[in-house]
């Protein structure tokens, strides 16, 4: 047996074990991570609460003008708790696509397609789960004119649609409440005086 068998040997044993570790790791934070809460206050008993769950291409930017955290990854599958009653949900759905070729220094190594912001109304029911449903595209072309033309239902848990976001779902009013919703204090002062000069 030569140093270079050993050499190999405690790669391969320290890629292992470094593996496992972060699949521990991983498992431990996706198993103890909980539904993000969309209101401010107390939590509520999770049966007096909706449950909307987001894959990984749908981030949730705000629910009834309160804007949500930023995230470690953008592709995580997140759920988001939602009160009883009517809630507007903004969002965009964003992919990523490799580029094919030759990526040359400070280029990015993907295509990343993203809509405007959507909004949506969901009438929550206590204790019920919703979902977004939508056809994904095969492949980058599909994603741009999916992206141009976006369209996606959410559905209860027995696959009834009980709302519709579209490319032309939300309203100038709309967007311009959530652009106030994700503004700082110092941006809503510089608007306010720029409207009423």
């Amino acid at each position: 047996m030569s140093i270079y068998h050993v050499l190999v040997f405690f790669k391969k044993v320290r890629f292992s074990a470094m593996a496992l570790v972060a699949m521990v790791l991983l498992a431990g934070c996706s198993s103890t991570m909980s539904n993000v809460q969309t209101w401010e206050g107390d939590a509520v008993d999770s049966s007096q609460a909706a449950v909307l769950e987001s894959p990984g291409e749908i981030r949730v930017q705000q629910v009834n003008g309160r804007k949500l955290g930023n995230f470690l990854m953008d592709d995580l599958a997140l759920n988001y708790e939602l009160l009883p009653g009517e809630n507007q949900v903004v969002f965009t759905y964003k992919t990523i696509w490799a580029k094919s070729g030759v990526v040359r220094n400070g280029e990015s190594k993907v295509h990343v397609v993203e809509t405007a912001p959507q909004a949506v109304m969901i009438n929550a029911q206590a204790g019920d789960t919703y979902r977004f449903s939508f056809e994904p595209p095969a492949n980058k072309s599909d994603a741009e004119a999916f992206a141009n033309n976006f369209t996606a239902d959410v559905v209860d848990g027995s696959g009834n649609v009980v709302a519709t976001a579209s490319a032309d779902s939300m309203s100038t009013l709309g967007e311009l409440k959530s652009l106030w919703g994700q503004a700082n204090e110092e941006e809503r002062r510089a608007f306010l005086r720029w409207a009423f000069e």
